[in-house]
């Protein structure tokens, strides 16, 4: 879901009966959204957020296995890359508010952020390797931003990590109140879009030459590595 407000745009991820969780339907429309705002010369920032009170409980599992199977699920890597795809290219800062959990594939949404709003008691999850599943988006926006340390503290381990946690690794810039999250993102946003037209694009531009060019070549890296089920290489 898209909404537009004065100099900012809101994108909702609308499954709320589900937790917002993801599926082809829901991977098209984000990049739709995503590649609106950015051709929309009137909107300087975008808040990114879930409908109800949560953000995004990772992919809908039921939907997945679901029989017979949807007509979306054979192009679903498709699909789910030109979201990220979308999420890359958009010029236009984005700012995440986190309420609740994100979860795996939702986490990956919420790493991609520019500048995250977490709630104090939501929690970031990247859980894949306690399931023995690969998290190639997770890995990719995590590398795009922060160290391989860091990566690693987040991706191998799986924990769990509070607003207030997040913050203090640096992944979010505020950890208020839960029920703070979307008026603080909000807030930003009207105060972003103040700014001179065009700023901070030219600044997202400006900031983005310094790491990959080409949104493909990146997430290629991380869906490259060994599949799931094959041993790891023995030089890495």
């Amino acid at each position: 879901m898209l909404e537009h407000h004065d100099g900012w745009a809101e994108i909702v991820l609308n499954r709320p009966e589900v937790r917002n969780a993801i599926n082809g339907p829901l991977g098209l429309a984000l990049a739709d959204a995503f590649q609106q705002v950015d051709d929309d010369d009137a909107t300087q920032v975008v808040v990114f957020r879930g409908a109800q009170g949560a953000f995004c409980s990772g992919l809908d599992l039921k939907s997945f296995n679901a029989q017979p199977p949807p007509d979306w699920l054979a192009d679903f890597s498709t699909i789910w890359r030109g979201a990220h795809r979308a999420i890359f290219n958009c010029r236009k800062p984005i700012i995440g508010a986190l309420e609740r959990y994100a979860i795996n594939g939702g986490a990956a949404l919420a790493l991609a952020a520019d500048l995250l709003i977490a709630g104090r008691d939501a929690f970031l999850q990247v859980g894949e390797v306690q399931q023995g599943m690969a998290a190639p988006y997770n890995l990719a926006w995590l590398r795009l931003r922060h160290s391989e340390a860091l990566a690693s503290r987040i991706a191998l381990l799986g924990d769990r990590l509070d607003g207030v946690t997040l913050e203090t690794l640096g992944i979010a810039c505020a950890s208020p109140a839960d029920e703070e999250v979307v008026a603080t993102a909000h807030e930003m946003a009207t105060r972003l879009a103040k700014y001179p037209a065009g700023s901070l694009a030219r600044i997202k531009t400006g900031l983005r030459i310094y790491g990959p060019a080409d949104a493909d070549d990146w997430f290629d890296k991380a869906t490259g590595v060994h599949p799931v089920g094959q041993p790891a290489p023995r030089h890495i």
